[in-house]
């Protein structure tokens, strides 16, 4: 048990220097979503339920933007697409672990727990509670975001809306992207990205984010492929 216990809080320690930036992101998605009058509810719903910052800020402004169900669930599966090659990676790692286990590691894994403890499976990979560190990475991300979240909730139902609060979102993703302007294939792709969701903006059914993320996905591909022949 003891063993157990220090795997946990050295996954929760190894996490604490991500949780800065995790904090006012959480705090963004509650003030947002109030001041596009989702209520409280179903503002924490999203984090509760999803637990994925930019997946529920593409939930929140589609929907506030009057997309139908499909799409918005459509979106937020693209992007949340990347949590698959997230399983497929920590599948090594626990593989014998039983269902109940992954299901449950499954929800609390996010890109930030991914990123620590993929490191510390590849260094313990003997250890049989190796898996404690992902529940200690994952749990401590999910209860920072969680009271991020309210937080936000508190702060946007006192704020008026006169300040128009919602132009948060676009920064939001702004600042995701600024750090990838380094790697000329990142800057090709969301330059592709921009272009054909601007060109597509009035497809049916607010569907311009999905047709813009396939598109995406594509030239990914094809540039990852061509680096490899080449």
């Amino acid at each position: 048990m003891s063993s157990k216990l220090n795997i946990f809080k050295k996954g929760s320690l190894d996490i604490t220097p991500l949780l800065i930036p995790v904090i006012p992101f959480g705090i963004i998605i509650g003030v947002v979503g109030m001041e596009l009058g989702f209520g409280p509810y179903v503002t924490y719903g999203t984090s509760l339920i999803m637990f994925a910052g930019s997946a529920q800020i593409v939930l929140i402004q589609l929907m506030s933007a009057g997309a139908s169900t499909i799409v918005s669930l459509t979106s937020v599966t693209v992007v949340n697409s990347r949590h698959l090659l997230y399983g497929a990676v920590l599948s090594e790692y626990l593989d014998k672990l039983n269902f109940m286990w992954k299901v449950f590691l499954s929800y609390f894994t996010s890109d930030q727990s991914f990123a620590v403890s993929y490191k510390y499976f590849k260094v313990n990979k003997s250890n049989i509670n190796s898996h404690y560190h992902l529940l200690g990475s994952g749990f401590t991300l999910w209860l920072t975001w969680q009271i991020s979240t309210i937080t936000g909730i508190l702060l946007g139902s006192i704020i008026p809306e006169e300040l128009g609060l919602s132009f948060a979102i676009p920064l939001t993703f702004i600042s995701l992207l600024v750090q990838e302007f380094r790697k000329l294939d990142h800057v090709i792709v969301m330059l592709v990205s921009g272009i054909i969701a601007i060109f597509a903006y009035n497809v049916p059914f607010k569907a311009y984010i999905i047709v813009a993320s396939v598109s995406a996905l594509v030239v990914a591909a094809i540039i990852t492929k061509f680096r490899t022949i080449k």
